[in-house]
């Protein structure tokens, strides 16, 4: 006989079959905006063949849209906090349709470009939409690990690394037209496929009033901080490793590409990794070891290696770094942020992290035009990953105890102030 002492997982401690698939489906459309949101980054090369721009004009072309994909995801996040992801992953898809096919007038144009570029920013937003519906739907024993998987939405930008610049050789307005067909068909299935949790809290306040409660939340930009140095460092690498790959170790744009697409993959592949880690270690040791290696790794990438294999391996490695600190991270946003404002929280974490990835592309062209080397660049990554290793195991771990030593049901439902 089983004593009642003895606890047995119940039902309620496994994700519902509803719980899969809108993991599952929100986890493509992530995918495939994040494919749109770095369309630029993989054809600036072969822009540059047609425009001749400079190092720092590249740096700004696939800059604009991580800028605009990372501010816009805090309102698109408090969005989905009032309105659920069942109306705004289908309506983010489908108009982030209009600035994919904007390209293919815009494409001759550098000016035209920059301004397209700052609304196919909107595909970046998707990820403060699937967080919350994610968060909602899976029980806090399997969040980090199902908020792991949704970040392999980032593979679009591997997708994007590999698939456009060989579309665009076949004929130039191919990788526009797929996308722009696939993000119709998508948005017709997320209407159809997604559904918001019942009994979801609803917020009634004022969109301003919940990012101000949010804001003023210690944690919020305690991880923010963190995430910007994890994901910023993956989306700065995912639009400036082409470049950086063509510039200075002198490959073609399809072949630097696949490089980065590499690069990406290895990310995606982590993040769940460090999603599943944190659900058995604290996720603020599993961010600080993962930083650790990639500040290590940083300083023997700015020595500027052979590309074979030494720099490979490092930047191989310094993806899995960056990757499982990303999925780590988020499942601290998810033990520590109250139910009613995930959205709110995930909006700003994130775009503190896509800001964090919109700076160095900036610097890491500037460094190269006044010094004709990126050891610097790579030098700054160094200190930062160090610095947030050493935050987050001597600070986060104690923030992690505290909201650990709440029950988790009234972690939830609790609304600051």
């Amino acid at each position: 006989m089983t004593g009642p002492s003895s606890r047995q997982p119940s039902v309620t401690d496994r994700p519902s079959a509803a719980a899969w698939r809108n993991l599952a489906v929100a986890t493509l459309g992530f995918t495939l905006t994040f494919w749109a949101w770095n369309l630029v980054a993989p054809l600036a090369g072969s822009f540059d063949d047609k425009l001749h721009l400079s190092s720092s004009a590249q740096s700004l072309l696939v800059a604009v849209p991580v800028l605009v994909g990372s501010l816009g995801r805090v309102p698109v996040g408090a969005l989905t906090d009032r309105y659920g992801a069942r109306l705004m992953f289908p309506l983010v898809s489908a108009l982030t349709i209009v600035p994919v096919l904007l390209l293919i007038p815009a494409k001759g144009s550098y000016g035209a470009l920059i301004a397209v570029g700052f609304v196919l920013g909107l595909g970046g937003t998707t990820f403060a939409i699937g967080v919350p519906l994610v968060n909602a739907w899976f029980p806090p024993a399997h969040r980090g690990a199902a908020l792991g998987v949704f970040g392999m939405g980032m593979g679009g930008v591997a997708l994007s690394g590999y698939f456009t610049p060989r579309m665009y050789k076949h004929s130039e307005n191919l990788p526009f037209l797929v996308l722009a067909a696939a993000l119709a068909a998508y948005a017709v299935l997320a209407a159809v496929l997604i559904n918001d949790k019942p009994g979801r809290p609803i917020p009634s306040t004022p969109l301003t009033h919940r990012l101000g409660q949010a804001g003023r939340l210690r944690v919020t930009w305690e991880l923010s901080a963190l995430y910007a140095i994890g994901f910023g460092g993956i989306v700065a690498f995912g639009v400036y490793l082409p470049t950086y790959l063509k510039t200075w170790y002198g490959l073609s744009a399809t072949d630097a590409g696949t490089k980065a697409a590499g690069f990406a993959l290895i990310t995606v592949v982590f993040r769940p990794i460090g999603g599943w880690l944190a659900d058995r270690i604290h996720p603020a040791v599993v961010t600080a070891w993962a930083l650790g290696v990639v500040a290590l790794l940083a300083i023997v990438q700015a020595f500027h290696p052979p590309l074979t294999p030494t720099a490979t391996i490092c930047l191989l490695v310094m993806a899995a770094g960056l990757g499982t600190a990303s999925g780590s991270v988020f499942a601290l946003v998810a033990r520590v942020t109250p139910q009613p404002q995930v959205g709110s929280v995930t909006g700003i974490v994130g775009a503190m992290g896509g800001l964090g990835g919109f700076v160095p592309p900036l610097v890491m062209g500037a460094v190269y035009s006044a010094k004709d080397s990126y050891s610097i660049g790579f030098m700054l990554l160094s200190d930062l990953a160090l610095a947030g290793c050493v935050y987050a195991y001597g600070r986060m771990r104690d923030a992690g105890r505290k909201a650990e030593a709440e029950p988790r049901a009234d972690v939830s439902e609790k609304i600051p102030g």
